[in-house]
């Protein structure tokens, strides 16, 4: 898969890219990641790429003249993949974009800068803006780079474990189960035994719990766009009658059984 990324600064996201899964990644040919420096397609000896808005007000605005020149010449005209505009303007990113995303073999990605870019960019040239939260950032690249990961993930091969991004929170559409690892006893605090029991269909009967519960008290709009099962029904109408949903910083308290008891019901673990 190969993305191509126009920016201002593409030394700021040159290390991101040399390291764990994305390095890994481009080593065994699974990605390709190019970064182009939009000041390249300039014209003038001051390599200028923003100029004051017309109608006046504060901050510059990228000017279209390069951003066009580096897209066709790089991409074609019309280009061949989707051209996307990180903005705070464009649809919120989310796990089911990048898997829309990752249909598609080649992606450009425009990282703006200042106050944001001539409209004709995003009106003749741009096919999707996309935003990455209700913020504002100085500029598109770690956006940008966001991107990058979340569809690397998706890449057959790209993981170490093959299972990693089905087990990803937002991957099933539920947050994910909590994890533990060696030791199984750390300071009073003890692994839930079911983990330990090697019993692989009690273990996944209590990581599912433990996703809808934590998505109940965590997410709770996410399980009205979820597929709920029966026993998912029951769980959480049990759920909700022993105790409402608490904070986000509450639903991953420690439990308040004691550490040695078995894990027998699913709020000794919450």
């Amino acid at each position: 898969m190969r993305f191509d990324v126009f920016s201002l600064f593409p030394n700021l996201m040159q290390p991101y890219l040399e390291g764990s899964i994305l390095e890994r990644a481009i080593q065994n040919q699974l990605l390709d990641v190019h970064l182009h420096d939009i000041r390249a397609w300039t014209t003038d000896r001051h390599h200028v790429t923003d100029e004051p808005p017309f109608g006046g007000g504060g901050g510059m605005v990228m000017k279209a003249e390069p951003i066009f020149a580096a897209v066709e010449d790089v991409l074609g005209s019309p280009p061949p993949c989707p051209v996307i505009l990180m903005t705070p303007q464009g649809r919120t990113y989310t796990q089911k974009v990048a898997e829309e995303l990752y249909a598609h073999q080649r992606i450009a990605i425009i990282c703006g800068r200042y106050e944001g870019f001539d409209e004709r960019v995003r009106q003749y040239l741009v096919t999707d803006e996309i935003s990455i939260g209700d913020f504002v950032l100085t500029g598109g690249e770690l956006p940008a780079l966001m991107l990058i990961d979340s569809i690397t993930r998706l890449i057959p091969g790209a993981l170490g474990d093959p299972d990693g991004a089905q087990d990803d929170s937002f991957a099933s559409g539920l947050l994910e189960y909590p994890h533990y690892t060696r030791p199984a006893q750390f300071r009073d605090w003890r692994v839930p035994d079911v983990l330990l029991s090697g019993n692989h269909a009690e273990i996944n009967r209590w990581r599912r719990e433990q996703s809808l519960a934590r998505t109940w008290r965590k997410r709770p709009d996410l399980l009205e766009k979820f597929d709920l099962t029966p026993k998912d029904r029951l769980f959480l109408k049990n759920l909700e009658q022993q105790q409402p949903p608490s904070s986000p910083a509450a639903a991953d308290a420690p439990p308040t059984a004691e550490p040695n008891q078995p894990t027998q019901t699913n709020e000794e673990t919450l």
